[in-house]
């Protein structure tokens, strides 16, 4: 209803008029019957009481006459209709009444008994009963309360209708203008304003809203001016614009887009945009929209033309419901740059020297390869290839020599690949092979043999090479990529030391192999950390008397639960993890102390150390570390003997050079350990500043041989070397002497020292020191 609010107002003031008014004019009128039945009561009972005394004689008398007139004389009076008369002896019963017959309503009886005084005292002879008819709420109201209600009702029936009137022209008028203007807003989408000029509250309401509708018109304005300028930009932006509905629908495109495709808006607006996805991408696409609120995504896109192009599809929310999902997306041509890319990526899995795969390439065709083999039924085996002696040649004949062999040697390579294989270079002289068949194992040793072939023809003048093969087989070895390429790895370093050139298949016992040195590694950390490793002494003997001229300092590393274990083993694995450093200082440090220690014994104040030094140890630091510890324990440099073997100088290096040089020039000597082994001994002692030449056991186990020619020739070579020593003002040692024969032999042959169990076993410094001590006693007691 449209005065509903009115109508609501109305039944308001009428509740209140129920509620408070009515009750109080009823309570009104039934004060003032009230009063009027209580004064017609108070006049009939005076009236009674004159009249009972009048008709006591008449009575007495049974004067009916008499009776009736009084009885017509009260019946007469104000408001009785009805009088009724009777004696106690039922002789005389008069009645008199006005009442008309159409009179229906209700009669009060009002009755006095008539009492007669005679001489005998007072007698009850009858009684008088007077009739009046009952009032009404609105008969007992005099004139002036008449009056004073019309007075009343006429209030209250103004202010009634005031009120009424002041609703409708200042509440209700108002609100209909306001609903008018809010209607024809919905209806015609214009903003209406409400004409209303007032300084009330609907004054201001309607001033509120004509302010709420300019600023709402305003923004509409705005909105509309931005959204054209949105669709301007939308449509000219150099950009394949795109929108989807929430069942993937074109909803709208840009020019550009339109442009760069060659659709028109018409034929493409409600399409699926899954369906001008080639089929190869169309799945990726339509998955990853429903999986992911904003995608991101390259699949290919075919244009009017047919022509299909790689786009970069990148997706964001434009708007979401319950059940609306709209988007704004833009596509990119990506075609070139994905071009690009795979020319990349083929350039990074791609050795830039042979064009085969590079390790990266490799890794990643591993797993295809073994998906293949899986799918096909087949095994798999990998060849890991290292070429020996190739840093030889890159060292002496250049690195420019070095990739020209690596290019001629896959090209001979190719020729006995199928095109089912696999080869890539996984950095330097490495190589790996994969081979798919049904008998892998005897496919990798064809191949083998086929490899041995290249290397047969020299890959230029005075350039020999030869290789060494690991083989591990898919799934008999291994059960991954990763687990492939480690064994047949590892089967290769077990060729390597079994003497390079050929193949080796991996077995299980390799793993043991590399646990026990993963555990020798572990252990040389441990030992490093826990202060495990010890400096053991082996004393040096003057071979004329016996005498102790020097100790040799030897690893041992006393692991609390396995004791002193093998220090060669040790020595491999430290130097080829490089710990060799650190492993050496400590010795170093500690074969130090030692020697300050034995100093102190009587006689021993000029015995010498002999420390051996890995090549990895000679660091410009090594003269510094060293003089460091000599200051610490005030030892003098001429004591300390640093031995080197041929593996320090075989290359020449003139870092190694400086710092032997240098060590020299500190004060220390130095000595050529293992004499004799190598191919250049002698040249060493022309190119570097020796002191004390050391001449390898076997050399010394040789000199009685049962051999005679072997016993001739290796004491020529001994006395040809002691002779070339001496003359150089070099001293020389035998090292491995175990028998009183040897060391005779030697002494005659003019050795001056001699090192090896017939003297002394390799000790720790404690138990050492307290045989020297133990022999000074007896030595001392026996003078």
């Amino acid at each position: 209803m449209n005065n509903s609010v009115e109508n609501r107002f109305f039944a308001i003031v009428c509740g209140a008029l129920l509620v408070f008014v009515a009750p109080l004019f009823v309570l009104f009128l039934f004060l003032s019957s009230e009063r009027a039945d209580k004064e017609i009561r108070d006049h009939i009972s005076v009236l009674l009481v004159a009249n009972a005394q009048a008709l006591a004689k008449p009575l007495w008398d049974l004067d009916e006459e008499s009776v009736t007139q009084i009885s017509a004389t009260v019946v007469s009076q104000g408001a009785i209709v009805k009088v009724e008369v009777r004696d106690q002896s039922g002789q005389l019963d008069v009645s008199q009444s006005t009442i008309p017959r159409s009179f229906d309503g209700k009669l009060v009886q009002v009755s006095r008994a008539i009492i007669y005084n005679t001489v005998d005292g007072p007698k009850n002879l009858g009684s008088i009963s007077v009739y009046y008819p009952a009032l009404g709420l609105f008969s007992g109201l005099k004139q002036e309360e008449v009056v004073f209600i019309s007075i009343f009702i006429f209030a209250v029936l103004t202010v009634f209708g005031t009120a009424l009137i002041g609703n409708r022209f200042f509440v209700i008028q108002p609100l209909m203008r306001l609903t008018a203007a809010i209607e024809a807003t919905r209806q015609l989408g214009s903003r209406h304003h409400v004409d209303w000029q007032s300084n009330d509250e609907m004054g201001r309401l309607a001033h509120s809203f004509n302010e709420m509708q300019t600023k709402l018109e305003s923004e509409e304005k705005e909105l509309k001016f931005a959204h054209r300028r949105a669709t301007d930009i939308y449509n000219l932006t150099p950009a394949m614009l795109f929108s989807l509905d929430e069942e993937d629908r074109i909803t709208a495109v840009s020019d550009y887009w339109l442009l760069a495709t060659g659709y028109n808006r018409a034929a493409v607006i409600g399409r699926n945009f899954a369906d001008l996805v080639t089929p190869t991408t169309r799945d990726k696409f339509v998955k990853r929209r429903r999986a992911e609120s904003g995608l991101t995504v390259t699949v290919k896109f075919v244009c009017l033309d047919g022509r299909a192009m790689d786009v970069l599809i990148m997706e964001s929310e434009a708007g979401a419901g319950a059940h609306d999902r709209l988007s704004l997306s833009v596509m990119t041509d990506v075609t070139e740059l994905k071009a690009s890319e795979d020319r990349n990526h083929r350039q990074a899995i791609t050795d830039h020297l042979t064009g085969l795969l590079n390790r990266q390439g490799f890794e990643a065709v591993l797993d295809n390869k073994i998906a293949a083999a899986d799918a096909a039924g087949q095994e798999l085996a990998c060849l890991f290839v290292d070429l020996d002696r190739f840093k030889w040649i890159n060292d002496n004949m250049g690195h420019a020599a070095g990739d020209m062999a690596l290019v001629e040697l896959v090209e001979r390579l190719r020729g006995h690949l199928a095109p089912s294989d696999e080869a890539a270079r996984l950095g330097g002289d490495e190589f790996a092979i994969l081979l798919p068949a049904k008998d892998a194992e005897r496919r990798a040793r064809a191949m083998c043999e086929q490899i041995a072939s290249i290397f047969e023809t020299p890959f230029a003048p005075d350039m020999h090479l030869s290789a060494s093969v690991g083989i591990a087989i898919y799934p008999h070895h291994a059960a991954t990529a990763a687990e492939l390429l480690q064994k047949s790895d590892m089967a290769m370093y077990a060729k390597k030391r079994d003497g390079k050139n050929g193949a080796q298949l991996f077995d299980n016992a390799m793993l043991d192999r590399a646990r026990s040195r993963a555990e020798i590694e572990a252990n040389i950390e441990a030992g490093l950390v826990d202060d495990w490793f010890e400096a053991f002494l082996q004393p040096i003997v003057n071979l004329n008397g016996r005498g102790i001229a020097g100790f040799e300092a030897l690893m041992r590393l006393n692991h609390p639960q396995k004791g002193l274990m093998p220090p060669a083993e040790i020595i491999s694995v430290a130097e080829e993890t490089a710990k060799i450093v650190r492993v050496g200082n400590v010795i170093m440090e500690k074969a130090i102390a030692n020697l300050a220690k034995i100093s102190r014994i009587s006689g021993m104040q000029d015995t010498y150390l002999a420390v051996n030094f890995s090549p990895l140890q000679f660091e410009p630091a090594l003269p510094a570390r060293l003089a460091a510890f000599v200051g610490r324990h005030g030892i003098r440099p001429e004591r300390i003997v640093v031995e080197i073997t041929e593996a320090v100088l075989m290359h020449d290096n003139p870092e190694i050079r400086m710092i032997v040089t240098e060590l020299r020039r500190f004060g220390c000597r130095i000595a050529l350990d293992d004499f004799g082994t190598g191919y250049s001994s002698l040249s060493y002692l022309n190119r570097f500043p020796v002191d004390i030449i050391k001449i390898d056991q076997s050399f010394t186990r040789a000199i009685n041989d049962g051999d005679d020619d072997v016993r001739q020739k290796s004491r020529m070579l001994i006395e040809g070397i002691t002779t070339l020593s001496h003359k150089m003002d070099c001293t020389v040692i035998a090292e491995g002497i175990e028998t009183e024969e040897e060391c005779r032999t030697l002494h005659q042959m003019g050795l001056d020292y001699g090192q090896g169990y017939l003297f002394h076993r390799p000790q720790h410094a404690a138990t050492l020191i307290e045989e020297l001590m133990a022999s000074q006693s007896a030595v001392a007691r026996a003078s």
